[in-house]
């Protein structure tokens, strides 16, 4: 799961955008750098990482579904 990318997409799903980490693990704002396509309006990354922990919880929260 990436958590940034659905982040993203839950706050504005018509976002287009491209992700770059050098760690090659999109799980952290601080390594990632976001280039915003098309005119998206860039979101700001503390919205980002709000709304990351909501997904998060929500992917928890669904785990014995998956199981």
């Amino acid at each position: 799961m990436n958590i940034i990318n659905n982040a993203i997409k839950k706050i504005n799903p018509n976002a287009e955008f491209v992700l770059r980490d050098e760690l090659n693990k999109f799980d952290n704002l601080d390594n990632v750098s976001i280039e915003w396509l098309n005119g998206t309006t860039p979101i700001p990354k503390a919205d980002i990482e709000v709304k990351m922990v909501e997904v998060q919880a929500d992917y928890d929260a669904k785990q014995y579904q998956r199981d």
